[in-house]
């Protein structure tokens, strides 16, 4: 059965203006099991409105009203991390076990972890000198735009989400058009537990019909992005001119330095899994090895030798 995922808008599922839809594949078969959304200005700005309307609400309620918004979501997603896990394994391809231990539980642990900071966040207080004083007030933007990538859905989703949502600021949020599964099932989650309307949108579709309009929308006022360094250099140009602030994580060439003294066996093992977890599609993996001439001839055998044993599907 092929299901159908709508846009997330004003707290109620949409389907796009542009009546564009984009197919959903499975890694695993290549067979097509979802439609999302390809979205356009039109859905961008509807988001935009209800972002703006729900803003003023969202800010202003204590930072215990929010946590408890999104604590309740949190022991959702914890009652249900067996089924996210299955789907996000599903919409990404990766194996089940990966998806159980790191992508649903970090997922949850974005949301615990950003309630308990927030405890930190207080009116700071110095003296310059006996003339003058300093404050520090932490005030919300207003509207953020988050794009998340496609190797870790949910977890990345989140990481971006939780900490704009719970300083007060409105989102808008962009999960890749290739694994838009679990982020459609965070907002049903969102929808269940009456997460105020507007304050978390979620908008499907390519870069070029929703990515670009969003981040360079007047209304927006910061923008946070993981993805390809193309993409991320896009964003920092259209966003330059309107000062917004920029969160651009665009991944990196991440070198693994191997010395002859090393602890040899450990050495092979760490970097099979630094550098092939989650295919090798993690921005922290080892993506560059650097080898001591002395051992490179052994190194070369013995990690050729280990990878050859790496189970494909």
């Amino acid at each position: 059965m092929i299901e159908t995922i709508f846009n997330y808008i004003n707290g109620d599922f949409v389907s796009p203006r542009s009546n564009e839809y984009l197919d959903v594949f499975e890694p695993a078969t290549g067979c097509l099991y979802a439609r999302v959304p390809n979205s356009n200005n039109e859905d961008v700005e509807d988001a935009i409105e209800a972002a703006r309307n729900a803003f003023p609400i969202w800010s202003n309620l204590s930072v215990k009203k929010r946590s408890d918004y999104l604590s309740d979501i949190a022991l959702d997603l914890i009652s249900d991390q067996d089924r996210l896990a299955i789907w996000e394994s599903r919409d990404s391809g990766k194996p089940i076990t990966l998806a159980r231990t790191l992508d649903i539980p970090r997922a949850i642990e974005n949301f615990t972890f950003f309630i308990d900071f927030i405890k930190s966040f207080k009116l700071d207080y110095f003296i310059t000198s006996d003339e003058s004083n300093n404050h520090i007030q932490r005030l919300p933007l207003g509207i953020v735009a988050c794009i998340s990538p496609w190797n870790l859905p949910l977890y990345l989703f989140t990481w971006k989400i939780i900490p704009a949502l719970i300083v007060g600021n409105t989102v808008i949020a962009k999960p890749s058009e290739i694994t838009p599964y679990s982020a459609f099932k965070l907002a049903q989650i969102c929808k269940k537990n009456n997460l105020p309307p507007g304050v978390l949108n979620i908008l499907n579709g390519n870069g070029e019909s929703v990515g670009d309009p969003l981040v360079s929308h007047p209304k927006i006022k910061a923008v946070s992005f993981t993805g390809g360094t193309s993409t991320g250099k896009k964003i920092a140009q259209n966003t330059a001119i309107s000062f917004k602030k920029t969160s651009l994580e665009m991944g990196g060439k991440n070198p693994a330095i191997i010395f002859a003294d090393c602890n040899y066996e450990e050495m092979l093992n760490s970097l099979v899994k630094s550098s092939f977890t989650n295919q090798g599609q993690i921005c922290l993996c080892s993506s560059r090895i650097i080898v001591e001439k002395k051992v490179y001839e052994k190194f070369k055998i013995d990690f050729v030798k280990k990878v050859s044993k790496i189970i494909i599907g």
